[in-house]
């Protein structure tokens, strides 16, 4: 029987979640975030260089023998968490989960260990290159196909839409079809061919953007059968990591609404002494310590390679998101008036929310890849 492992947080992942919000409340506080999303530059650069860099949290996943933290997906959920409570706007998610996860799932070879040796110091920042809404299970995208051009390299051609941090990437990990058959390949993103441009999207801290190829050089880092391990594993922990940004997403929306119903006064008593208030939040919390379970869970289990993993992660997708938006929806309500201004830190939880409930599948896709993962047809659950 496969033992349980704990969901509590360890000394040292307490400690990284103490230093790294400590650098988001200096660095990071949500009125910097709104300024930041009313320009054409919604990147933090400075705060990418100061996370990524000198708290070395981009190569956290990376082993030890590439530059890189060796931590595990335990770590890197407390790590995603704090960013999410902060709707940090960095490309983490994308290099430091996604196109990281891929490469350390495909064979060790110089293509792949050189790549994840420039990306584990935040040097460079990367992006796998699939749409923002795929999910685990989905079959080996077909929307970029190579040519062999002679020298161990493939020319790479195809456009992929909603590539999240595309713009920011300057390494793409490409899923790619040569001669009919799934590669995985690494190119870089300044070369003549490639094309990039941000597309608007509800979320201005987390942009998404199209991604055009043009006969592309890129080095293969992963062969027909690897290849489709290497993204669905990246596309498994993409997803349970992102449970976790979810948890943080609502606990910080309650977070705001309960100091706001201990001071807003309504007819001489603060509004939070109201019962039906005083019910809808105590609901959402033992809805967020559920969802909290239900991610932490999913971390552990791709912590330690579990079979559990890939239903852990939609498990935890399937529940966490829809916790999420109903704890930004609940922030904004609880509010009132000023809970609907643009000055107000609501609707960037609300948009966080709602943008992160579609990434890397909607709770529908992942109760429907969960009932095929236990043998249960789609309608059971």
């Amino acid at each position: 029987m496969t033992e349980i492992p704990s969901l509590l947080y360890s000394d040292i992942e307490e400690d990284l979640r103490a230093t790294l919000r400590g650098l988001l409340a200096d660095r990071c506080a949500w009125p910097d975030v709104l300024a930041r999303i009313d320009t054409d530059e919604p990147y933090d650069d400075a705060l990418w260089k100061a996370v990524a860099g000198e708290l070395g949290l981009a190569g956290l996943l990376v082993p030890d023998e590439l530059g890189g933290a060796g931590a595990t997906a335990r770590e890197m959920g407390v790590a995603v968490e704090e960013l999410g409570r902060a709707v940090a706007p960095l490309p983490f998610l994308a290099s430091a989960v996604l196109a990281t996860a891929a490469l350390l799932a495909a064979p060790a070879g110089a293509v792949r260990d050189d790549a994840l040796r420039s990306l584990a110091p935040g040097a460079r920042a990367a992006t796998l290159a699939v749409s923002a809404t795929s999910w685990p299970g989905k079959e080996f995208p077909g929307a970029l196909t190579g040519t062999p051009d002679g020298d161990g390299r493939v020319r790479v051609t195809g456009t992929v839409t909603s590539v999240l941090a595309v713009d920011r990437a300057e390494l793409l990990v490409l899923p790619v079809v040569v001669d009919g058959a799934p590669h995985l390949a690494v190119a870089d993103a300044a070369v003549p061919g490639v094309s990039r441009s941000r597309t608007t999207t509800l979320d201005a801290t987390r942009p998404v953007g199209t991604l055009v190829l043009d006969g592309v050089p890129a080095s293969p880092a992963a062969a027909p059968g690897a290849a489709e391990t290497a993204l669905q594993h990246a596309l498994t922990v993409g997803a349970a990591l992102l449970a976790s940004e979810q948890l943080a997403v609502a606990e910080r929306a309650l977070e705001e609404t309960v100091g706001y119903l201990k001071v807003r006064h309504q007819f001489g008593r603060p509004i939070g002494s109201y019962q039906a208030l005083r019910h809808r939040a105590a609901d959402l919390w033992a809805d967020i310590a559920a969802a909290r379970a239900a991610a932490r869970y999913a971390a552990s289990a791709v912590a330690e390679g579990s079979p559990d993993a890939a239903v852990a992660a939609s498990l935890a997708q399937a529940f966490c998101g829809d916790v999420a938006v109903r704890a930004a929806e609940d922030c904004v309500q609880m509010h009132g008036g000023i809970g609907f201004t643009w000055e107000h830190p609501a609707h960037l939880y609300l948009k966080r929310a709602m943008s992160a409930n579609l990434l890397l599948g909607t709770p529908d896709r992942h109760r429907t890849h969960l009932a095929t993962l236990v043998g249960l047809p789609p309608a059971a659950l």
